[in-house]
């Protein structure tokens, strides 16, 4: 797990030393994702690569990065977890002499012999990376399958590119402005992230999930390598059974491969079933006990211990339970803003977890993340389900429609009402309809009222969902609940929770792997008809492909969430930091001041208009905002 960044175009960037500057200027502006290495290499003529080191695998210097080969050179942040099975392959070819025993000599070798398309399609991985090919003089950017590791980039007026692991590399340098992206404001506003390949900086790109760059002869192209549901769709048709084991099997390999570390390495324990699951698989492969670790809370309601420390009893893991109050968590919050590199209104418990996790020894933490969007966890699958039964409601009047929507807010006034009213004064209640409402945190409505007349209020998961599920697309071909599932790792999965989870890990140099999100599994999982995942009972494939591995009171007690008394800190403790992000809002002239004011207002006073998470989301913003000076 590292920092990349670099800049291309040297011939009209205004000569290589400062180029080099800059690229320095990125690198250590990245220094807590690799605070163990760093490096800056250039061609002179073309492109200028820079490098810090979390180190992970083979912790010597030799496999410090910019890395070179030949004409070749690779900057590269993440893990190739099967890196061994690929070095066999490519020394029984006698493709390659290695001096090196991590991945990243591995990932080099494999793009110069099998070229870009047949290297990438045997990684297994998270990665972004850039690879500077002399012969062809050509830099290929390239994000893993679901982005899980981050990769930004700019263009000059002048042509040069500038690429870098996080935001605010490549603001550090200057040569990029500080000017707010208004078109992202809305999205921002209603799902509390931006969707790439957007991003809040006006000109700053997030290269997207399963993507390429390639820069040659002064053209810029991008490209799709992976696809979801192309892969889905080619998975073999499989009874219930034969899924079972398939995932089981699957599943088993990709935390093996995950294990593969030279330094300390654990696994976060919730006691959830995804958490579990992780833990139960890596200790039936391990010879040694899994170090697990669980942040629990001193307040009965909130304290999650005594199920984490069951599931710990059940596999001999040498556990570590870091109790916190409030309190403890409250102190850290300055910080996990500070550490924001995107504006995030979910995610700071990420921030602490990850923190203690790092000062409790160990580099790499195995997560669960991803088991909830895969096999149907949350209740949006059921409740997506649920809606596209009313499909027969289109048939009635709009107005008669209307009529009941606004009789549905004035008996139980609240957002769940308002987002069921919208729905129903539409036409259609297919998921490209009723997925973006179910993730809303302000609806259209709330956006008209709040900002200025002029500003875009665009839907960007809306237009996503309409594109890719349109008949005749892949996706359209898949069953219902894995569709919503794709929804899960467009929006929520792919741009809060793993951006979320990889800025607060890496805040503290922290490598977090996420098994669940191997290809493979994806695949199979997306394959299952809605028969065999039911969601109305959780995880359900999930679970019976474990056959029996969790504990009865694992698998059937009652989610929980990281649940935190935000509501009276904001009130309270946290007043302050709410008040300057909401005035820094409010001070915008693209901003209807009066609005964020009576939100505050009716939100202080204690009524239940306002939820604490839409006043944070917002809070959030606008002190991110006035910290990296946009405007």
């Amino acid at each position: 797990m590292c920092g990349i960044a670099g800049i291309h175009g040297l011939e009209t960037f205004g000569g290589l030393d400062d180029a080099c500057q800059n690229v320095g200027t990125m690198v250590r502006a990245l220094a807590h994702r690799g605070p163990d290495a760093e490096g800056v290499w250039s061609d002179e003529e073309h492109v200028v690569l820079g490098h810090r080191r979390l180190s992970i695998l083979d912790t010597g210097e030799g496999a410090n990065q910019p890395f070179r080969m030949g004409d070749d050179a690779l900057v590269f942040n993440g893990e190739v977890y099967n890196y061994l099975e690929l070095r066999r392959e490519l020394e029984a070819q006698g493709a390659h002499r290695f001096v090196t025993s991590g991945d990243t000599e591995v990932v080099l070798a494999a793009l110069r012999h099998w070229g870009l398309e047949g290297a990438l399609r045997r990684l297994n991985g998270m990665f972004a990376l850039a690879w500077w090919s002399g012969a062809a003089r050509r830099l290929v950017l390239v994000r893993d399958r679901l982005g899980i590791k981050p990769l930004y980039w700019h263009q000059t007026e002048r042509g040069t590119l500038l690429f870098a692991s996080e935001i605010r590399a490549l603001l550090a340098t200057g040569l990029v402005p500080r000017t707010l992206n208004r078109s992202a404001i809305a999205d921002q506003w209603m799902y509390g992230t931006v969707h790439a390949p957007a991003t809040i900086v006006q000109n700053v790109n997030a290269l997207e999930p399963g993507s390429l760059l390639v820069v040659q002869d002064e053209e810029l192209q991008t490209a799709t390598w992976w696809d979801a549901a192309d892969e889905a769709l080619g998975e073999p048709s499989l009874d219930v059974n034969a899924r079972r084991q398939r995932i089981r099997d699957t599943l088993s390999d990709s935390v093996a491969l995950r294990m593969r570390s030279d330094v300390a390495y654990g696994a976060f324990l919730s006691g959830g079933i995804d958490s579990s699951a992780i833990v139960g698989l890596m200790s039936e492969v391990s010879s040694q006990p899994i170090s697990t670790f669980s942040v629990t809370f001193a307040e009965g309601e909130l304290d999650e211990g005594p199920w984490s420390r069951m599931v710990a009893q059940r596999f001999g893991t040498d556990h570590h339970e870091i109790r916190l109050t409030p309190e403890d968590f409250l102190a850290q919050i300055p910080d996990g803003l500070a550490s924001m590199d995107h504006p995030s209104a979910d995610g700071l418990n990420s921030f602490v977890v990850s923190g203690v996790t790092r000062r409790a020894g160990v580099k790499v933490a195995l997560s669960g993340l991803g088991g909830d969007e895969l096999f149907a966890g949350y209740p949006v699958f059921e409740r997506s389900a649920r809606l596209a039964k009313l499909n027969w409601l289109a048939a009635w009047p709009t107005g008669g429609r209307r009529l009941l929507g606004k009789a549905l807010t004035l008996a139980r006034p609240g957002m769940t009402s308002r987002k069921m009213a919208e729905l129903l004064g539409g036409h259609y209640f297919d998921i490209a309809h009723t997925y973006p409402l179910s993730r809303q945190m302000f609806l259209r409505a709330d956006l008209q009222r709040m900002l200025m007349s002029d500003f875009p209020f665009g839907n960007e998961v809306f237009k996503w969902l309409v594109a890719e599920l349109a008949p005749g697309k892949k996706a359209f071909g898949l069953p219902f609940l894995s569709q919503v599932s794709l929804a899960e790792m467009r929006t929520y999965m792919g741009h809060t929770l793993l951006r979320d989870a990889d800025q607060f890990s890496m805040a503290h140099a922290l490598e977090v792997r996420v098994p669940f999100l191997d290809h493979r599994i994806v695949a199979a999982a997306l394959a299952a008809p809605d028969a065999q995942k039911r969601p109305t009972s959780p995880k359900k494939l999930l679970v019976e492909s474990l056959d029996g591995l969790l504990p009865d009171e694992v698998v059937n007690r009652p989610k929980m969430g990281f649940v935190l008394p935000w509501e009276s800190w904001m009130r309270g403790a946290l007043k302050d930091t709410c008040e300057a992000g909401l005035t820094s809002l409010k001070d915008r002239t693209w901003v209807r001041s009066d609005a964020i004011s009576a939100m505050e207002r009716s939100f202080m006073s204690g009524e239940p208009t306002w939820s604490w998470s839409r006043v944070w989301s917002l809070a959030v913003l606008g002190g991110y905002l006035e910290r990296h000076g946009l405007e």
